[in-house]
């Protein structure tokens, strides 16, 4: 990014980490934040921007995308990416993470999450210290969960040594085969190929254990089931590195979402019941949950227009993710503060980076949002590299009016 005059922010609501959003300007210098508060005023010289009592918050860290889609994280106020590494050429080379890390430049931070096996097939430890060398942030299990537990063990040990969180999928491939769906009545209705959902707390529970035995620290991607919820909250209670994320899917639809065979809901895992997406809730007013992310996945019609058994998982998330996450404000399940908490700071924090929080000294990763303005979402107009979305001509509230990137405006 070029060097820029400083940005100064006047007549904001800031999003701080705790409490209600302030009334006040913020102030960066270079690439970081200098100064922030009802005392800070533009000084000679500042490029000046009149938020018009806008909140300023911390610009989105989005923590596991399965593809770089610019245009949808500036439209979702996303600055940085952690990519999962189940690319085309697999992140689990030196190479292939240094090029990632370099794939956002200059308006989107991208940190590479390293691939934990070889081409991500749970056998031979990947070359992670030379990654993490290279631009990888944390390590990742791609999609599937290592079903084998010493090569697990192994990983963990090793990550554990190089302070390298390890992101894993949480469903135990042996029990879920090629289901597509979570067992109960509406799978059984549609004649689906269908998991029990205790497939995901048995694939946790191992998990825990391992990284209880060897130290590590160890996040869910997604952790969707009342079952899984309670490890993952007892594991915390007592002092285990363990923390969990969820995307707006499963604490917004249930299985009910499939009933039309509508392959936008076909997801990785499957939506999941109703008393299933209020233990989501639940988990997230608690602080069990501590990342919501969106799973950005964007799948076009060869993927996405076949029969629902047929038809590849994912959802083009990283437009609707800071407006879905809003309306858990409006709900009244956690506060604003908290839902920056979920969407930056944690996430942030996970990958070792100084961003996601309004503070003296942490990167000028800003957005200027509208909380209530109100849109469609539709799959036919989405900035998204393809518009797979569940929540296809909802109505939403949240948008973002203005995002920086280290001070630099982009989108």
């Amino acid at each position: 990014m070029k060097d820029l005059s400083p940005l100064t922010i006047v007549n904001a609501r800031l999003v701080l980490p705790s409490g209600e959003p302030q009334a006040g300007a913020i102030r960066c210098e270079g690439d970081a934040i200098a100064a922030l508060g009802s005392d800070v005023a533009a000084q000679p010289g500042d490029r000046t921007i009149d938020a018009r009592s806008a909140l300023v918050a911390p610009g989105l860290v989005d923590l596991g995308v399965f593809a770089i889609d610019k245009p949808a994280f500036h439209f979702g106020g996303i600055t940085r990416a952690a990519l999962m590494p189940d690319q085309g050429l697999v992140l689990d080379k030196p190479a292939a993470v240094r090029f990632a890390a370099q794939s956002g430049k200059p308006d989107l931070w991208v940190h590479p999450l390293a691939a934990a096996t070889r081409d991500l097939e749970g056998g031979d430890i990947a070359e992670l210290a030379l990654m993490r060398e290279a631009g990888a942030r944390a390590v990742a299990t791609g999609r599937r969960w290592i079903a084998d537990s010493g090569t697990m063990h192994r990983l963990l040990s090793y990550c554990a040594m190089l302070d390298l969180v390890v992101v894993t999928h949480a469903e135990d491939a042996g029990l879920t085969g090629s289901a597509v769906a979570t067992a109960g009545e509406m799978a059984t209705r549609l004649g689906l190929p269908s998991a029990p959902a205790e497939a995901e707390a048995l694939a946790v529970a191992r998990d825990i254990a391992l990284a209880e035995m060897t130290g590590a620290r160890l996040h869910f991607r997604q952790v969707t089931t009342r079952g899984a919820l309670d490890l993952v909250r007892a594991a915390r209670a007592r002092g285990v590195a363990v923390s969990a994320g969820v995307t707006p899917a499963h604490f917004m639809l249930s299985d009910v979402a499939i009933g039309d065979f509508r392959t936008f809901t076909r997801l990785s895992p499957p939506l999941r019941s109703e008393a299933d997406r209020q233990a989501v809730l639940a988990a997230l007013a608690d602080g069990t949950i501590t990342v919501i992310s969106s799973g950005h996945d964007p799948r076009g019609p060869e993927d996405k227009r076949l029969p629902f058994a047929d038809a590849e998982p994912g959802m083009a998330g990283a437009e609707t993710l800071l407006a879905l996450t809003l309306g858990l404000v409006r709900d009244g399940v956690i506060d604003t503060a908290r839902a920056f908490a979920l969407l930056a700071a944690n996430p942030a924090q996970l990958l070792g980076v100084h961003a996601g929080r309004l503070e003296p000294g942490a990167a000028a990763d800003l957005a200027v949002i509208d909380p209530d303005k109100p849109w469609i979402v539709d799959s036919d107009k989405m900035a998204a590299a393809a518009g797979n979305t569940p929540f296809d001509k909802q109505g939403v509230q949240g948008r973002v009016l203005k995002l920086f990137k280290g001070g630099s405006e982009v989108g």
